[in-house]
């Protein structure tokens, strides 16, 4: 019988060197994670909404209602894997949650974007650290860790 492989991308963070030095953790905010997803239910009801009257549907309230439902089910379905990807700081690397590794020295910068941190190393690869509580905290911790 074969046996059922697991993703790649669900491995986790890569554990630490001998000798490295864990500096922080950047773990997803739960209560980021629900605004987020408000924000969604609240757009793309007023589209749906917005759409289905200017088509002249009679029940316009169709729409919002299944963005609500629609994006509720996906924010439930995926809160855990969205919540459980954590990202390391070490004296020497960046870990990420899906086993990505990035010396300190290829670390060129970090920005908010939408609430998210972006994070871009030399080679031009860009990595999103997720529903972070404070971004800024964040942002200055890798800019601290690029010097």
């Amino acid at each position: 019988m074969s046996q059922i492989t697991r993703d790649p991308l669900l491995t986790g963070p890569r554990p630490l060197a001998e000798g490295e030095v864990l500096l922080e953790t950047f773990r997803p905010d739960r209560g980021v994670y629900l605004r987020n997803t408000l924000i969604l239910m609240v757009v793309f009801g007023v589209i749906a909404g917005g759409v289905l009257v200017a088509i002249g549907d009679p029940n316009p309230w169709v729409g919002p209602l299944a963005a609500i439902l629609g994006i509720g089910a996906r924010a439930w379905f995926l809160a855990s894997e969205a919540l459980a990807a954590e990202w390391r700081l070490t004296d020497r690397r960046l870990l990420g949650p899906a086993g990505q590794v990035i010396a300190r020295a290829d670390l060129i910068e970090a920005r908010k974007v939408f609430g998210e941190v972006a994070v871009i190393t030399r080679a031009g690869e860009k990595f999103l650290i997720k529903y972070p509580a404070d971004p800024e905290a964040v942002i200055a911790q890798l800019n601290g860790a690029k010097a």
